[in-house]
């Protein structure tokens, strides 16, 4: 029986969350209808709108669903936004270096607008360089937005946002946080963070694939659709609303609220990294998620590592799922300033709802011993 270990890139559909999808299929009215089927469809997902909600401490109002995490940054990253009800150019736009791609391309902002903030070997951002960065941009008279991700996909660091959302106000700028990768790992509150606009993804918590929300901390705060043509989503997202995705969503939500794993995945997460011979734990001094692993064997490649594991029946991923096409290192470990020999053997572990403690044993020993197998100097004697 084959072992995933690939939550980070999805995480699979959870059973009642199957079975939620499958009785919304029976609904085929359009949720915009007036009539009683249509009020029926739009029950449902206003409610998957206020489930959403309470999973990052957000009125359900402030909830826009997307067709993903990817279009839900997207949607927010353009220089113009809606801010106490008016109109707002947004002059800048600053982003971690190590956010995930649709986020560091910046959206809709012109390349000249957009700025990385450097992280440090530990992968967390430069606090002090932000700082001064606001004060020069506050000084110019001009408007930013900062958006940097809590936690990162490829190696599950956290990034101080709360200290993050705290310099932003200070400075009167606005702050997007891709939240992602948070939820059902850790309690995740959108006021606490201080974030204008938070994003989530469905299928990161056991859900569908396809579905995303773009949160807002409040309804004084709004941003311009993506996708225009209709009045759906309060005129936020154009388009026939996916009710048995959004159905879905809200059921995982629900299930990703009640069930914050962080405990269980802790102790197989440590279980893993004590047992690993040979390894580098990528940011193993500073806090993670609690179930991400990205770890390194010096001179293996990480695509033969990946090949031979897959044969032995494991799946996990080197650097993010969402570029697993490209050919390079890694952005996120480039800017933590890994040797490159260190990030070309990079591994992303990802646990989740369904992992469980003899798959980690399982994992451990197939590991160790192909990289046994693998190490340039096996089979090497003392002379």
């Amino acid at each position: 029986m084959r072992v995933y270990l690939d939550h980070n890139a999805s995480s699979p559909l959870r059973p009642q969350v199957k079975k939620a999808m499958v009785d919304a299929m029976e609904m085929a009215a359009n949720a915009s209808s007036v009539y009683e089927e249509g009020r029926k469809a739009k029950g449902v997902i206003e409610r998957a709108r206020e489930l959403v909600a309470q999973l990052v401490g957000a009125d359900s109002k402030a909830v826009t669903f997307t067709g993903g995490g990817s279009e839900a940054n997207a949607t927010v990253l353009q220089p113009m936004i809606n801010a106490k009800g008016k109109p707002l150019v947004l002059d800048r736009l600053l982003v971690s270096s190590v956010e995930h791609d649709s986020v560091i391309k910046g959206g809709r902002f012109s390349p000249e607008r957009v700025e990385k903030i450097p992280v440090d070997a530990d992968g967390l951002i430069n606090l002090g360089w932000l700082g001064t960065r606001l004060h020069q941009i506050a000084e110019a008279d001009e408007t930013v937005l900062v958006a940097v991700m809590l936690a990162n996909n490829e190696t599950g660091i956290l990034q101080p946002v709360v200290r993050v959302g705290a310099l932003v106000a200070e400075h009167g700028g606005y702050f997007l946080c891709d939240a992602v990768q948070a939820p059902g790992k850790l309690a995740v509150d959108i006021n606490e963070i201080g974030a204008h606009f938070l994003t989530l993804s469905a299928h990161k918590i056991g859900g569908p694939q396809g579905v995303g929300a773009i949160v807002r901390q409040s309804d004084a705060y709004s941003f311009q659709p993506l996708i225009r043509g209709g009045g759906q989503e309060a005129y936020g997202r154009a388009g026939t609303e996916n009710i048995v995705g959004i159905h879905g969503f809200g059921v995982a939500a629900e299930l990703a609220t009640q069930d914050v794993t962080s405990d269980k995945l802790i102790a197989m997460r440590d279980e893993l990294e004590a047992e690993l011979e040979g390894a580098i734990i990528i940011g193993r001094e500073v806090p993670r998620l609690p179930n991400t692993s990205c770890i390194a064997i010096p001179g293996i490649p990480a695509e033969t590592m990946l090949i031979s594991l897959d044969l032995q029946g494991f799946a996990l991923s080197s650097g993010s799922a969402c570029s697993s096409g490209k050919v390079g290192v890694s952005h996120v470990l480039t800017a933590m300033g890994l040797e490159e020999n260190i990030a070309r053997s990079a591994l992303r572990i990802s646990l989740g709802w369904n992992t469980q403690a003899t798959q980690i044993k399982q994992f451990v020993k197939a590991f160790n011993q192909m990289t046994k197998a693998l190490s340039p100097n096996h089979g090497e004697t003392a002379a």
